[in-house]
């Protein structure tokens, strides 16, 4: 799917012709340079690789700036390819958040907040022991994770503590409430995942 890549603003809210209060999520979509044009004669497959935000030289290799300058442009700190652009685009061309127009439906995706090492309430909602009956230090535990002398294992992904967060999550059908073409802005609905300041991929 055609997109853009872009970097996750912030959140707030605007309200709707009705004086509903709708929550949404600002990100900045482009501008995206083509760097690289994928075609079936040479690479077996047809999409188009952007590069988004710019790098100084002395952050990156001399490979990359051979890359970056063979489009005219300078070295990105994000590339990302995209398949099936339905308009013709050469190297060094740079596509903007005109890509997109208001009340269309698209899906971001990005990397998660990382939460670190959890336990099992935090991390699948484990509802917890009982507070009383004698109980001291079992409140927020599992519980039993499986039988004893058969089968004397732990079955392949039971629900246990451990690191929870930094994967990739993708959100599908947010509206697109608004395009600011000027500030390369574009409002959608509802939250996406990652940080401030995070690379997101928004694709039609």
């Amino acid at each position: 799917m055609s997109g853009l890549i872009g970097k996750k603003i912030g959140m707030t809210s605007i309200f709707d012709e009705n004086g509903k209060n709708i929550p949404c999520t600002v990100i900045q979509a482009g501008p995206c340079v083509v760097t690289q044009v994928r075609t079936n004669e040479v690479d077996g497959y047809e999409a188009l690789q952007l590069g988004f935000d710019d790098k100084s030289d002395k952050a990156s290799t001399k490979a990359a700036q051979g890359h970056f300058k063979k489009a005219g442009t300078v070295a990105k700190r994000k590339v990302v390819e995209f398949q099936g652009y339905k308009s013709e685009h050469k190297l060094g061309d740079e596509i903007t958040v005109e890509h997109f127009t208001e009340g269309e439906f698209v899906d971001v995706a990005g990397t998660s907040k990382g939460k670190g090492f959890q336990g099992v309430v935090k991390r699948h909602g484990f509802r917890g022991s009982t507070r009383t009956h004698g109980q001291q230090s079992m409140l927020r535990a599992p519980g039993s994770v499986g039988a004893a002398s058969y089968p004397a294992r732990i079955f392949k992904g039971m629900r246990m503590a451990g690191r929870m967060g930094g994967e990739k999550v993708k959100v599908q059908n947010l509206k697109v409430l608004k395009v600011v073409t000027d500030k390369n802005l574009i409002v959608v609905k509802g939250c996406v995942p990652g940080h401030k300041n995070a690379y997101v991929t928004i694709q039609k």
